[in-house]
């Protein structure tokens, strides 16, 4: 609870338990897994990780897209990626997790990106002082 209130995501607070704690499964010690408690205190993402991270991935090869118009690898990548957010968005409305009304567009892509990256975003060190 205290990593999300950081802005971790739930794969990355396994990581850290994993490696700074010895916790090798989360779901052993507590009996739920740990998108279920972060659901549980109201600090689980709006949309699944993974579908966050393809969508983050479309998003920066249309920005590459942009610059480089004639770089036909990654149009064809691109494609394959947006129908792999097509393909996951359908399951996740099958299962509830996202409202059925809620389709993928390139153009608000980006903004949707931006506006959990800054929920998300890990919080800056201090600096400390010379004494």
């Amino acid at each position: 609870y205290k990593l999300s209130k950081k802005g971790l995501t739930p794969s990355q607070i396994g990581v850290i338990l994993r490696d700074s704690h010895g916790v090798n499964q989360v779901r052993h010690l507590t009996g739920t897994k740990i998108l279920r408690i972060l659901r549980a205190k109201g600090r689980a993402s709006k949309i699944p990780e993974d579908l966050y991270h393809l969508i983050k991935k479309a998003v920066a090869i249309r920005k590459h897209l942009e610059k480089t118009r004639q770089d036909k690898d990654s149009k064809y990548r691109l494609i394959l990626i947006e129908s792999r957010i097509h393909k996951l968005a359908r399951y996740y409305k099958t299962k509830s997790v996202l409202p059925p009304n809620r389709k993928y567009e390139s153009a608000t892509a980006s903004a949707l990106v931006a506006k959990l990256y800054r929920t998300q975003k890990k919080p800056k060190k201090k600096k400390k002082k010379p004494t």
